[in-house]
């Protein structure tokens, strides 16, 4: 945002969004579950999956078509109010 509340983004636009949680929990599917929630409809979300050097942890992230700086609030939103999401960004 700039001074004047202004997005730097110009939707609709390409959004890649990361969240991070334990490997024991199912980082993506509960990630899927938000992003179809809050952007219905979009035929493919690309995903990228990285598993922590030691395997405890794992990050998750999903590239969508993002239509509002809303939706990316009410997105990262949902995944920091998820209590196996530890960050998302």
């Amino acid at each position: 945002m700039t001074e004047q509340g202004e997005s730097l983004l110009s939707f609709p636009c390409s959004f890649p969004i990361k969240a991070m949680g334990k490997a024991e929990h199912d980082i993506e599917a509960i990630f899927l579950e938000i992003l179809q929630r809050h952007a219905p409809g979009q035929p493919d979300y690309s995903v990228k999956i990285q598993t922590s050097s030691k395997g405890g942890f794992v990050s998750v992230t999903m590239t969508i078509e993002a239509s509002s700086r809303e939706q990316l609030d009410a997105i990262y939103q949902d995944l920091t109010d998820h209590t196996s999401i530890l960050m998302s960004l």
